[in-house]
């Protein structure tokens, strides 16, 4: 045992190092939302822990001003707690999006950022990011 772990320390220099502590696949159903109605879908996360330790998990996914987690058209940034995430363990969360009053035909690009923690959410280890595209018809 060292003396940096007696106080809850770890070294982030060898943490960072490594490859990416996770596989983030999406889907949406239905795949495309609608810009002349109101019209929603459902973003699927799956997360996919590919160290050997288990993980304190959380994603946080940002959407344009567009679309929404919500029907007013309010919340464009969301966090899920995954919480413990075992080695090889996968994760599923499903998170429904709205189109906002300005959404126009296009792709609109989304950011998930999966984030490893340790003794608490404040404090972060690594983190992965993934862009992914939703079609508005």
């Amino acid at each position: 045992m060292k003396l940096t772990d007696l106080f809850g320390k770890k070294n982030v220099a060898e943490e960072i190092s490594k490859p990416s502590p996770y596989r983030i696949l999406t889907e949406f159903v239905p795949y495309k939302l609608y810009s002349d109605r109101r019209s929603a879908t459902t973003l699927s996360v799956k997360l996919k822990n590919l160290t050997t330790e288990p993980l304190m998990t959380s994603v946080v996914i940002k959407l344009p001003k567009q679309l929404a987690f919500d029907q007013m058209g309010l919340n464009h940034e969301k966090e899920v707690r995954f919480g413990d995430l075992a080695t090889n363990d996968e994760k599923e969360s499903r998170i429904e999006i709205y189109t906002g009053p300005g959404a126009d035909k296009g792709e609109y690009t989304m950011n998930i950022t999966a984030f490893a923690h340790y003794r608490d959410y404040a404090h972060v280890i690594n983190s992965v990011s993934k862009r992914t595209t939703l079609q508005v018809v």
